[in-house]
């Protein structure tokens, strides 16, 4: 049962049946997660991303120096595909992680919060497999995130500006069907980034039975990851850090295609997978569910 039918006063459902299986149980998961009004005006703010930064380029007078605003701001007005490249770079470091972070908090301490989790875990559904349900669901969310930044920059850049063979930053030239791969491989890049965060927003929600406080905590620790990798003193740090490689999706865009950066940044998510996953699995097994 979804929290806003609990919200809407509907009956809790019976028992899950014996012979339910976890492709249901995610199924399940799914449907409830992105029919949520709460998860569409987050897509929605999203998509709105890369279409006000778009307008406001059309609109502006004044031509951008190179390197001035944010990377591939000044090459929008050349070749509309910059715009979701540009829109990527604009949202990685507060718009992406707060829908992240309202997203992953709620996955256990929301159902906790309603009184419905007790329910979620009647044999066989069991809590390791519900653990792995919530965070498929919130992985799920980081793509379609993604990708729907992506194709909304896609689209407003060829309405509004000229589309063709891409410049890369090498200084190499490709055509637009590839430089439309690229873009993809960009979203795939970043949806890999925002993993580690799900998993550790997860985990916070298995400590609380408060919703908002574990959106609330593991949005500041996105922040507070990002403020640490700024501060020179701490450079021994940088590489530990899960959002160090955020904006590293640039040698996407050089050619020949350099995957060296989005290798280390999935060893680096995959770390944080298994640590704050077996953090989780411990806090959860163990904990007592009273609602």
């Amino acid at each position: 049962m979804s929290s806003s039918d609990v919200r809407r006063g509907a009956r809790p459902s019976v028992m899950p049946k014996r012979s339910s299986s976890g492709w249901s149980l995610l199924g399940s998961e799914i449907s409830v997660l992105f029919r949520r009004r709460r998860t569409c005006a987050m897509l929605a703010a999203v998509a709105l991303i890369p279409i006000l930064l778009a307008v406001a380029v059309r609109l502006s007078s004044e031509a951008l120096a190179p390197g001035e605003g944010p990377p591939f701001l000044d090459r929008v007005t050349q070749n509309g595909l910059f715009v979701g490249f540009t829109a990527m770079v604009v949202a990685i470091p507060l718009f992406l992680p707060l829908t992240i972070g309202v997203v992953a908090g709620d996955t256990i301490a929301g159902e906790a919060g309603l009184g419905t989790l007790r329910y979620l875990l009647v044999a066989p559904a069991g809590r390791v497999r519900l653990l792995l349900v919530k965070y498929a669901g919130a992985a799920l969310f980081c793509l379609v995130a993604t990708l729907t930044l992506t194709v909304s920059g896609a689209i407003i850049g060829a309405v509004l500006f000229p589309v063709g063979p891409v410049t890369l930053l090498s200084g190499d030239t490709i055509s637009v069907s590839e430089s439309l791969a690229r873009s993809l491989l960009v979203a795939s890049y970043v949806t890999v980034s925002l993993l580690g965060l799900s998993m550790i927003g997860l985990f916070i929600s298995t400590l609380t039975d408060v919703p908002v406080g574990a959106m609330a905590a593991t949005i500041v620790v996105s922040v507070v990851a990002q403020i640490l990798d700024v501060i020179p003193q701490l450079s021994w740090l940088h590489p530990w850090l899960f959002s160090h490689y955020w904006l590293g999706f640039a040698d996407l865009l050089r050619q020949p295609l350099d995957l060296g950066s989005f290798g280390q940044n999935a060893i680096l998510q995959l770390c944080y997978l298994a640590i704050f996953g077996a953090l989780a699995y411990s806090r959860f097994v163990t904990k007592d569910i009273l609602s």
